[in-house]
C-alpha cells in the first residue's frame, strides 16, 4: 500500500508542475503503456465478479466516478471475455487486477491513481474534451451488461458440426456474444 501512495505522490509531483491543461496531461513514466484509441477515448477494464470483494468495489468506485462525470467509456470486462483480459496483459506486460483506466489511449492507472487524480482535481481536466454520455435507459437488448447469450449454440458453447459435436464458432468462453445494439468494439 505505502508503495502505491508513493507512485501516485510521484505522479500528482510531476502533473501539478507541469502547466494544467488536457495536451499536458500525458505522464511521462506510462507513455509507454498505451492503446490504440481514438483521442477522444477512455477504456476502462473491469470484472463483474464478486469473488475478490476489493476488486469488485474498485470497479464500482471507478465505474461510479465515470458515471458522475458523464464522460462516454468503453468498458471491457475482463470477466466476461477473455479477449479483454489477454489484452490488458498484453498491453502491461503481465498479469495485472482491474480496475485500469486508459485515457486518450494512455494508462492513467488503477483505483487509487484514478482516486487521487479525482480528489486532486486533475481527472477532471484529463477528461477536458471527452464527450459527455447522455442520460438515457440500459440497452433494450442487453439491459446493460454489453452480452447476450449465444444463439446459435445457447450458451452450451457446443453445436454438431457433421454429426459430432464442436466448439460453437460464434461465441466467447462463457457462452455468449457481444451486444450489437451497445457495443461497438
Amino acid at each position: 500500500m505505502r508503495n502505491i501512495k508513493g507512485r501516485m505522490l510521484r505522479k500528482l509531483k510531476k502533473i501539478s508542475s507541469t502547466s494544467v491543461s488536457p495536451e499536458n496531461l500525458t505522464m511521462p513514466e506510462i507513455r509507454d503503456k498505451a492503446i490504440e484509441q481514438p483521442s477522444t477515448s477512455v477504456v476502462l477494464y473491469t470484472t463483474s465478479l464478486r469473488g475478490i470483494r476489493k476488486t469488485f468495489e474498485d470497479c464500482k468506485t471507478i465505474k461510479f466516478l465515470l458515471g458522475s462525470l458523464r464522460v462516454v467509456y468503453s468498458e471491457r470486462d475482463v470477466s466476461m471475455h477473455m479477449e479483454y483480459r489477454d489484452e490488458l496483459w498484453r498491453i502491461l506486460g503481465g498479469r495485472v487486477v482491474p480496475p485500469k483506466l486508459f485515457i486518450r489511449g494512455s494508462y492513467v492507472g488503477g483505483a487509487d491513481e484514478v482516486v487521487g487524480l479525482h480528489d486532486s482535481g486533475m481527472l477532471r481536466a484529463m477528461l477536458h474534451g471527452i464527450p459527455l454520455a447522455p442520460a438515457a435507459p440500459p440497452c433494450r437488448a442487453c439491459a446493460g451488461v454489453r452480452f447476450l447469450l449465444c444463439t446459435t449454440c445457447h450458451g452450451s458453447r457446443r453445436v454438431l458440426a457433421n454429426g459430432a459435436r464442436a466448439r460453437c464458432p460464434d461465441c466467447n468462453e462463457n457462452g455468449l456474444v457481444k451486444c450489437s445494439l451497445c457495443t461497438s468494439t
